[in-house]
Parts: structure tokens; C-alpha cells; sequence
């Protein structure tokens, strides 16, 4: 079983970008430009690696290599968007992994490309890329190429020796369970649970008990042999179920109007141990939006573009514009589930507005990453 921080520290210490290997700072798919970019390299790198596993990490400075992180990113769609785009995709996998010394709401991100051994190439064009494009990599360059192309086998020794040197240790899992509860998470009810006499979970967040069912608020999950982050959140409330064989994550949304929030199921995670060694992730999308008073929620579109408005001429708010504000990336997407389709992007373009404001970016990447999940799940 690969220690994913392990392969990352190998990756990033024995080799620059290469024909296997490619690094971001951070990843953009809010906007066609970032999703391009993206699509690129998984394009090049599946083409140029047909008989082993490619990778970006994301997270980390170009120039020397510095870990500073970036946010959770919930992965479980975007196979969708990489399938929507490209003829023959590569299975890909993107996983968050915590570091000792970055904030507990930044993980590295590691995007696993496995081999395929047919060309992948654009069915359709985005942002500046056309239709029909293929691309590859030449040492650390992502180029375009025409026609056929020659396969690289050169990789495979190389990459699995790096994979090889990256296999987990009982006192590697044993340092991470220890770290996990008696450190980290030491006052927020830490558990783990042992599956399959092979896999280690660990969770912790503060218990709400609700009749005869306990939820999860400011939850963080892990899975300690592989040193992935399943689950992080500061806000949402999650419940968590398990038997011999299953560990179940049920994440519900708050959304509400006029100071009133329900709970709303979001998204049903189920991860699956077998007794060969081997897991696998089931993720289904149980969210349906609930409906509002349209004449209602055309006067609450009005005041947060007002609100908007007053931020960018820096005029002082109000106390009650002031909670309306922290209700505005949740109003938004209110908003836009009730068929105001502007309503996305005028809270994606809010974003440099409403950075300063800690509670309310919080609640504007929970907002997003909710929204993309839908995308993602219709495609």
C-alpha cells in the first residue's frame, strides 16, 4: 500500500518536471481557462505514459519546490469533466493529502493518472484549445502534436521504483493514528476503526445528537495507511456509519433563508474494503434543491447586488447588511437553484470582494465546491 505523502516527498526530492511528473501551485476549474489547462496535462501525460501512472501535485511552489498547500478539493466528479472533454480519458483519481505543517484546511493535492494505451485527444474544444487537439510531453514541456504519435515506454522502471520506495510501514500508520488523536483532533472526539485488518480510518468533529442519530460538525476524515484526507469540512454536518466491510459518509447542506437554515442530505460517500487489499470509493448524489418564494428571492438577488455594489466603492455596511453579507454566498446559490441562472457567476466574480471577510470566503468556497459537485454529478 503507497503512502501517498511519501510518493509526494519522492516525487518532489529525486525529480523536476518531467515526462511523468508535473507540479501547479494550485488548481483553477471555475473558469474555462483553468479547466483547459488542466485537460492539457491529463492529455499529455496520459499520451506520453501508456504503461505506467503519471502525476500533479498541486500545492506546491514552482521554483524550489515549497510546500504551502491549497484547499480540500472534493475530486468525486471530475473523472465526469475529464470524460466530457477528451476521447479515450485516462482513469484519474485526485486525493488530498495533510502535511505536518500546513493549516488543518490545506492539503497537497495528488492527481493519479493511470495508464491507457490509447491516444487521448479533444472531442471538443475549450477556452483556446480546438477540437481534435492532442498533446504530449517533452521533459517538462506540455506540447501539441499532429498526426500520430510515438509511445514512451521509458517511463515504467523509473516510476515504480519511485512507487516501490514509497510503500507504507506499520510505523508509518502507527505515527499517523497517534498524530491524528492524541494531537490534532484531541478535543474533538477522535475515533478510528480498523477494516479488514489492513485499513485504518480516523475521524473527528463535534457530536450533535438529534433523537436517535448523531452528526458530525467541522469534520475531518482520514484514511491513515495511504495518508489521504476523505472528508474536510469547517462548516457542513456530516453523519457517519460503518459495519465490517463499509464506511459510509452522508454530507448534509445548511441553507435557509431569513436567519431559518435546514439540513439538506448533499451527497452519499461509501468506501469499500476487500479482503485482497484493494478499496474502492462509491460516491452518490442524493441533493434536491429546495424551492422558495420567487418574489422573495428576486428582493434578496437585488440587496446582494447592492451589497456587492457598496464593497467595491468601500462604503461602510450596516450591522444588518454586515449579516447579510455572511448570508451571501449561501443566498446566492439559493438563488441560482431556483433558476436565477446569473446568480453563479455573480458570486464566482465576488470572490476578490469577499476575501477579506474570513467567515464569509468560508462560506463562498463551501458554496462552490457545492455547486461544482452538482456539475460535475449532472454531467
Amino acid at each position: 500500500m503507497i503512502n501517498k505523502r511519501i510518493l509526494i516527498k519522492n516525487l518532489l526530492a529525486h525529480n523536476d518536471e518531467s515526462s511523468f511528473f508535473d507540479k501547479k501551485r494550485q488548481l483553477n476549474l471555475h473558469s474555462q481557462e483553468g479547466k483547459a489547462k488542466f485537460l492539457k496535462h491529463i492529455c499529455a501525460l496520459s499520451n506520453s505514459n501508456p504503461t505506467n501512472n503519471s502525476y500533479i501535485i498541486v500545492g506546491v511552489e514552482d521554483q524550489d519546490n515549497t510546500i504551502v498547500g491549497d484547499d480540500f478539493f472534493d475530486d468525486s466528479r471530475i473523472q465526469n469533466l475529464v470524460n466530457a472533454y477528451l476521447e479515450n480519458p485516462p482513469n484519474i483519481q485526485y486525493e488530498n493529502i495533510p502535511f505536518p505543517n500546513l493549516p488543518k484546511d490545506k492539503v497537497i493535492g495528488l492527481v493519479t493518472i493511470n495508464p491507457k494505451s490509447e491516444t487521448s485527444h479533444f472531442k471538443k474544444g475549450i477556452y483556446t484549445i480546438p477540437i481534435n487537439s492532442i498533446y504530449i510531453r517533452q521533459g517538462s514541456n506540455t506540447m501539441p502534436v499532429l498526426g500520430k504519435i510515438e509511445k514512451n515506454y521509458l517511463n515504467a522502471e523509473t516510476v515504480l521504483a519511485i512507487e516501490n520506495n514509497s510503500r507504507n510501514s506499520i510505523e508509518d500508520t502507527l505515527d499517523g493514528v497517534i498524530d491524528f488523536l492524541n494531537f490534532r483532533h484531541k478535543d474533538m472526539s477522535p475515533k478510528y476503526r480498523v477494516f479488514k485488518e489492513l485499513f485504518v480510518i480516523c475521524w473527528a468533529g463535534i457530536p450533535k445528537k438529534s433523537r436517535d442519530r448523531t452528526y458530525l460538525s467541522r469534520v475531518d476524515i482520514e484514511l491513515i495507511n495511504e495518508q489521504i484526507k476523505l472528508f474536510y469540512s469547517a462548516q457542513d454536518v456530516v453523519e457517519i456509519t460503518f459495519d465490517d466491510d463499509t464506511f459510509t459518509i452522508i454530507e448534509y447542506v445548511p441553507l435557509g433563508l431569513n436567519d431559518k437554515t435546514s439540513y439538506y442530505p448533499l451527497e452519499k460517500k461509501t468506501i469499500h474494503f476487500q479482503d485482497n487489499g484493494y478499496y474502492k470509493i462509491d460516491n452518490e448524489m442524493l441533493f434536491q434543491p429546495p424551492k422558495f418564494n420567487k418574489k422573495m428571492l428576486f428582493h434578496i438577488y437585488n440587496s446582494n447586488i447592492s451589497l456587492l455594489k457598496k464593497l467595491e466603492k468601500g462604503i461602510v455596511l450596516s450591522t444588518r447588511e454586515q449579516k447579510d453579507l455572511e448570508n451571501l454566498p449561501s443566498t446566492f446559490m439559493i438563488c441560482y437553484l431556483n433558476g436565477f441562472e446569473d446568480a453563479k457567476q455573480k458570486l464566482i466574480s465576488a470572490k476578490t470582494l469577499l476575501k477579506p471577510f474570513v467567515s464569509v470566503y468560508l462560506s463562498f468556497k463551501e458554496a462552490l465546491r457545492i455547486l461544482r459537485k452538482m456539475k460535475y454529478d449532472a454531467q
